[in-house]
């Protein structure tokens, strides 16, 4: 080995084991001045004789070329997800289920050994490496399949790109999230920049993770923690805390703060601890995880639909704060409807401050009592919009409140008179040109479920319609980079890579084109029963309402607005636009058939493992089944994962049959 050679070699083990002592075990050795003397020589050395750069390199976290887009990719072992509780009794009734397993199975009596990590509040993760080298990293996605993103890994720290005495083929599971001082240092960069700053930490992870461009993603504080292994070969671990020491013992950041407990007593108490401790932290939590350690108990109680039976969440209450409520604004719907919302005095809770809250409609806002002035309490729990739950019990009786607040006269957006339908909870702007509802329906347009289209966000809609680049969604196949690039933000790349997602939207089905056009009433599964019945927008387009009626889940009173909506000039010309764009205007393939499923009816409710709602939709359809969105007694059944709401009581009073995603797919086959 040449002595340039021998030396780039020295260099990546002394940085590798200063950068273990730094991150991993929070104790450094030397100072940055120190290490960066280290690091700026080695880049030298590899600028000079690019020959010796290796994939492990602490260099080659700065990050590379920027990615065309985010490729999918199959986990080697699902991605689970957990199921909760939410108190004491209900850890000591999980644990008592385990018992009652375990007894049916012949072992009587388990000796438990409990393993709590706290639940980090960020982005799980997948690190496959093959002989020591990290070779694939990804998203969890549904929990069967995610998006690649080794490029912006490799620019975490804590993410090992080389894993000494390791075995062939190894999976390493962890959260990828911002600590709450690295969010706060980031936000106040930004800010003394004139930049945006964000949010919260949480999005900032996730967003800056399915970044194309690594070089961002290394500009911003990310930090990874390691909590399981996954899939394995030549190596043996029996529990889950023998793992943890492993993963330890081989340069992965696992928490300091996981113990292991064998009294179900004392795992109440953590839990509450954490509880009590999450304000502290120096990353947000909204629970804690407990597992069964041992991996043959954990073998010999496996999964039940999608949650394995040896773990469990112990999720937190949802954060509530209080604050004056400022004023009460008015947005404008896709379909004309007016939204009121909270204007606050900014207050932190739930790990984010909070300036803008949802107020749902006009009829929830009276039975509230809603008026500006008063003390009002805020509820944000994990991601959902925050909103505003009452005023303070002492609003109530300050004798200078304010009046309640009425819609307004005239529409917020365009001054349009407004008026209120005999049968709604909102007053409606009745002008279909109105800027406020065609930002909302372009919006809509270019979401996610509709026609997908990446890196077109709200902001960006705003815009391009504020520019007066785009007036409607079929403009948007008219751009040309040459346009974007007149955007602040926008250069080269940025502006092909939107052009492109824009041009790889033709691709989307017709059910999908059916929903992103924006008909009231019309969701992704009607659209999608919609167009198996109908097979392409001719013969949509000129059934009447019976017809229409025909159509799983549809009744008279939809049916009729159906037509009626697909009557109008300016839906058919925004038809006829998409269509000569090249989007997809006729179903693919062969009307369903006859199959496992054929003359059934399905309702699908709750978050499955692995599937999302769309592919469960098409398996059914694609099975000879129906797909509607309301439960009656002509329901076959009832597919329900996590969190299924007043559905599966509907389901269970109406006698009609419930599968989790285990019988489903039992069922197909």
């Amino acid at each position: 080995m040449s002595e340039p050679a021998a030396r780039a070699a020295e260099l990546r083990e002394i940085l590798a084991h200063h950068s273990r002592r730094y991150y991993v075990e929070d104790d450094p050795e030397i100072g940055d001045d120190e290490y960066d003397a280290l690091y700026n020589e080695l880049r030298d050395l590899e600028s000079a004789q690019p020959e010796l750069v290796t994939a492990d390199s602490p260099t080659q976290r700065v990050g590379g070329e920027p990615v065309s887009r985010l490729e999918k990719v199959r986990h080697p072992q699902p991605m689970l997800s957990l199921a909760n509780v939410r108190s004491a009794e209900e850890l000591r009734a999980w644990i008592a289920r385990m018992r009652a397993h375990l007894a049916r199975e012949g072992i009587e009596d388990p000796r438990f050994s409990f393993v709590c990590e706290p639940k980090i509040d960020g982005l799980a993760i997948s690190l496959l490496y093959r002989d020591g080298q990290l070779e694939r990293g990804a998203t969890r996605g549904n929990g069967e399949i995610g998006e690649d993103v080794t490029h912006n890994l490799r620019t975490i720290a804590q993410v090992p790109l080389r894993i000494d005495d390791a075995p062939p083929l190894l999976e390493v599971r962890g959260e990828v999230y911002m600590s709450l001082p690295d969010f706060a240092a980031l936000n106040e960069r930004l800010a003394a920049a004139g930049e945006s700053t964000f949010m919260n930490p949480r999005n900032t992870a996730a967003g800056t993770i399915r970044q194309l461009d690594p070089a961002l993603t290394a500009r911003r504080p990310l930090s990874m923690l390691a909590y399981s292994v996954g899939l394995v070969e030549g190596l043996e671990l029996r529990s889950q805390w023998e793992a943890l020491g492993w993963l330890r013992a081989h340069d992965f950041n696992v928490s300091s703060e996981i113990v292991v407990l064998d009294d179900e007593e004392a795992v109440v108490e953590q839990c509450l601890e954490w509880q009590r401790r999450r304000g502290g932290l120096d990353f947000e939590i909204d629970g804690v995880v407990v597992k069964v350690s041992d991996f043959e108990l954990q073998r010999r109680l496996g999964a039940v639909g999608r949650d394995p039976r040896w773990a469990v969440a112990w999720k937190f209450p949802p954060t509530t704060a209080k604050t004056r409520l400022l004023a009460i604004q008015w947005n404008v719907g896709k379909f004309g409807d007016l939204h009121p919302f909270a204007e606050l005095e900014p207050v932190h809770v739930g790990g984010v401050t909070v300036k803008l809250a949802t107020l749902h409609n006009e009829e929830d806002l009276a039975r509230k009592d809603l008026r500006p002035g008063d003390e009002v309490i805020v509820l944000r729990a994990g991601d959902v919009i925050p909103q505003v739950v009452s005023p303070a019990p002492h609003a109530l009786e300050n004798p200078h409140r304010q009046p309640p607040p009425a819609p307004p006269e005239r529409c917020p957006i365009c001054g349009t008179p407004t008026f209120k339908p005999a049968d709604s909870v909102f007053t409606n702007c009745p002008n279909i040109a109105c800027p406020g509802r065609q930002w909302q329906l372009l919006r809509h347009f270019v979401s996610r479920g509709a026609m997908d289209i990446d890196g077109l966000g709200e902001t960006l809609v705003a815009t391009l319609l504020n520019r007066g680049l785009i007036r409607g969604a079929a403009d948007l196949y008219d751009l040309g980079a040459e346009q974007l690039l007149e955007l602040d933000g926008f250069g080269d790349i940025s502006a092909r890579n939107l052009i492109a997602a824009i041009a790889t939207s033709r691709e989307r089905q017709f059910h999908s084109v059916l929903f992103a056009i924006g008909i009231e009433e019309v969701g992704e599964v009607t659209a999608r029963n919609l167009a198996t019945r109908f097979r392409s927008i001719d013969r949509l387009l000129a059934a009447s309402p019976e017809e229409i009626e025909e159509t799983p889940g549809v009744g008279p009173k939809m049916a009729a607005s159906i037509a009626s909506q697909l009557a109008t000039p300016v839906l058919r010309e925004l038809i006829e636009r998409l269509r000569r764009a090249g989007l997809r205007v006729e179903e693919e393939g062969p009307p369903p058939g006859d199959g496992p499923l054929a003359a059934l009816t399905f309702v699908i409710t709750g978050t499955l493992p692995t599937l999302t709602r769309e592919l469960a939709s098409e398996r059914i359809v694609l099975a000879g089944g129906r797909v509607t969105s309301s439960i009656s007694k002509k329901t076959d059944y009832l597919l329900a994962g996590d969190s299924p709401g007043s559905k599966l009581e509907k389901a269970q009073r109406l006698g009609v049959a419930v599968l989790d995603e285990a019988g489903f797919l039992a069922l197909l086959e």
